[in-house]
């Protein structure tokens, strides 16, 4: 049952890069794969909305004006000339306005591919802000070469646009673990010794890990790393383990390779009843309920 696990877990050779046990990043984005649709403009009047499709992931980067990114409730976040927005899982109740004057909206359009890891899709930030002092250096280069690609008829030109916004991706995700003002595995990555552990989990998700053995791989005392991990991480450490195998465990039963009770026994649970228990009180509903809902749209 193990090979249904090592089929979720891609090891990015790091050979030449130094010491790759805190390259969680690499890590998670190399299970995480992107495909980049439509490279773009538009210009918005003076209030007008920037009209996006609720659930689809974008890169917007506002070459002129400024926009008001705006949720019932909440202080508008102010995007001006230069910035990027990064929404991996789609705008959902955001509204984007422009205000003061007119704006232009230079924006890239991609999805996640459907074996991508769901769960850390969803630990991602519904939006993620980069400004302009923050991105010099990378953004501008990045943007010239998709405006290349966007007006080039040649064979092989919509390749380029989608490995040219996954690069626009990457660097916008770890332009913001740079900033420290992340959360969830993201969040881990802003500690070199908690991304250390953190990748240990990844990577050996069925091992039975103890605080011990955690600490030990970050260098820390038991009680220091579990404060700094649930800091940085939102929740304790062994509980992120276990919603990790469960994340991997709902991956599986998308895919349809095996039957519940195996899946369950392929994470570390001793029964499918345990199993169950866990996965429900995670995700809301059964094993067995995600498993016809599978079979379902695959037919």
């Amino acid at each position: 049952m193990t090979e249904i696990l090592e089929n979720l877990t891609i090891r990015p050779d790091a050979t030449e890069r130094g010491d790759s046990s805190t390259d969680l990043l690499s890590h998670v984005l190399a299970q995480i794969r992107l495909t980049g649709e439509r490279v773009y403009s538009t210009t918005l009047a003076k209030r007008s909305r920037l009209e996006l499709e609720p659930d689809t992931a974008y890169v917007c980067v506002v070459t002129e004006g400024v926009l008001h990114a705006e949720q019932d409730g909440r202080t508008p976040v102010v995007i001006e000339t230069g910035d990027l927005v990064l929404l991996p899982r789609g705008a959902g109740e955001l509204r984007f306005k422009a205000q003061g004057t007119s704006a232009s909206v230079f924006l890239c359009r991609f999805r996640f591919d459907p074996d991508s890891l769901r769960g850390m899709i969803f630990a991602l930030p519904r939006c993620i802000h980069i400004r302009r002092s923050d991105s010099a250096g990378w953004l501008e280069g990045i943007m010239h070469f998709l405006l290349v690609e966007a007006g080039d008829v040649q064979p092989g030109a919509a390749l380029m646009i989608s490995r040219i916004i996954d690069l626009a991706v990457i660097r916008a995700l770890r332009t913001w673990v740079h900033l420290g003002n992340t959360s969830g595995w993201l969040g881990g990555l802003a500690d070199a010794r908690i991304a250390s552990a953190l990748k240990a989990i990844h990577e050996r998700p069925m091992q039975r890990w103890s605080i011990e053995a955690l600490a030990g791989i970050a260098g820390m005392s038991r009680s220091s790393f579990c404060e700094r991990f649930t800091a940085l991480v939102g929740r304790s450490p062994l509980r992120y383990h276990n919603e990790w195998r469960l994340a991997l465990a709902r991956d599986l039963l998308a895919r349809r390779t095996a039957r519940v009770g195996e899946i369950g026994l392929s994470i570390g649970y001793e029964s499918e009843a345990a199993f169950s228990r866990a996965y429900k009180s995670l995700f809301g509903h059964s094993p067995r309920a995600e498993y016809r809902l599978r079979n379902v749209m695959a037919n």
